[in-house]
């Protein structure tokens, strides 16, 4: 007679599938705002060199305040993934820590504003232009923006927005990279385009 069957291992139940997918959605968000907040420690001190010397120059760089949020959104396809690392990024960074934040919220306004039903490719260029088109007028009075000349003043709004811009390429360039690799594959947002409810533009979809 054969002995007693070996017991199946037991299946995984929806619970602890969406523990283990909270955790390492936590945890890449972690580690991307770290390496984001390493980088953004230092675009922060020469940004702040700029400011003093050249500020004209400064927002020539202003993009790379929105990589790591942008990473985070365009990686994991989840609510509040940007402002998360933006809040991570700001601790590591914390002189720079309110400059993280704004610029995450803003890397995810796009999405917030469709209450996270879309997530087109389109939604974070049109974030990255519209902060870089506010950015210059909620700081007007440091870089004493209405004294410039008609030139100037066209050219540090285009120097801005193209750095805006530029910033969100290389994030989402990265990501597709991570994404290609299998990186957060756990991590990322599912089931709303099986529904109907929403849609990605990443490589692999939203499935």
């Amino acid at each position: 007679m054969s002995g007693p069957a070996a017991p199946s291992p037991a299946a995984p139940t929806p619970r602890s599938t969406r523990g283990r997918a909270t955790t390492a959605y936590l945890l890449t968000c972690a580690a991307i705002g770290v390496a984001g907040g390493v980088m953004l420690w230092g675009a922060g001190w020469i940004s702040t060199v700029l400011f003093a010397t050249v500020p004209f120059v400064s927002v020539a760089i202003a993009g790379l305040w929105l990589l790591p949020a942008t990473v985070a959104l365009r990686l994991l396809e989840r609510p509040f993934a940007g402002i998360l690392v933006g809040v991570i990024s700001g601790l590591v960074v914390f002189p720079f820590l309110g400059a993280a934040i704004w610029w995450a919220f803003f890397a995810e306004l796009a999405f917030l504003v469709t209450l996270y039903r879309s997530w087109r490719t389109w939604q974070y260029y049109a974030g990255a232009v519209f902060v870089g088109a506010i950015y210059p007028v909620l700081a007007a009075a440091s870089f004493d923006l209405w004294a410039m000349e008609p030139w100037a003043l066209i050219t540090f709004f285009a120097l801005t927005i193209a750095s805006c811009v530029a910033g969100v390429a290389l994030g989402i360039l990265v990501a597709d990279r991570l994404r290609r690799a299998g990186v957060a594959k756990l991590a990322r947002r599912r089931g709303l385009a099986a529904r109907g409810l929403g849609r990605g533009s990443g490589p692999a979809g939203q499935h």
